[in-house]
């Protein structure tokens, strides 16, 4: 590991990169196995995404039928320092409901913490009977800071950080050589 990476500026980055969002992108797997992308509004509890979402959506008819997920928090492009580069947090998930009546505790704490960050209109979506509460529980992931600055997130808890290539890209060998043909 190249010594002068500090893995803590790392986790902070990656960490205040997705509290600038109020919605995450969401890839599914429909049932003939194509990947859909998508967005849902989010909160975070406890290392967990949750969301709630209409089954008349594909992504939750999705999630009912196949309990993967990945989820993408990436900078605006406008703020980036380079497009090629832009920073991304990904995550890979397993995806599990939380029942409106088999675990109604549950249920209403998180929906309390979407009516904090959203406001009552959250009250008008709880109404309606095909919406569904889902926690999504990351288990393992990437952070892309730059250019030579991609670290894999792994753990129990997320807590181990690597850098994928401490020694840069490497140099394509035909465009280093020059055409002495010309």
């Amino acid at each position: 590991m190249n010594k002068s990476i500090d893995i803590n500026q790392v986790r902070d980055a990656y960490s205040a990169l997705q509290q600038t969002f109020n919605s995450l992108l969401m890839s599914t797997v429909s049932p003939d196995g194509m990947p859909e992308p998508s967005y849902a509004a989010y909160v975070k509890h406890q290392g967990n995404y949750y969301v709630y979402i209409s089954e008349l959506a594909a992504h939750t008819r999705n999630l009912q039928d196949n309990n993967r997920a990945s989820i993408l928090f990436i900078e605006d492009e406008d703020k980036a320092a380079h497009l090629f580069a832009r920073q991304r947090v990904t995550y890979h998930c397993t995806a599990y409901e939380i029942g409106r009546e088999s675990d109604t505790d549950s249920f209403n704490y998180i929906l309390g913490l979407f009516e904090e960050k959203f406001g009552a209109f959250i009250n008008q979506l709880k109404k309606m009977g095909d919406f569904h509460l889902y926690c999504l529980h990351p288990y393992k992931g990437s952070f892309v800071q730059g250019f030579a600055r991609a670290f894999t997130i792994e753990g129990d808890e997320l807590e181990h950080i690597h850098h994928v290539n401490d020694t840069g890209h490497k140099q394509n060998k035909a465009a280093a050589t020059p055409d002495v043909t010309a």
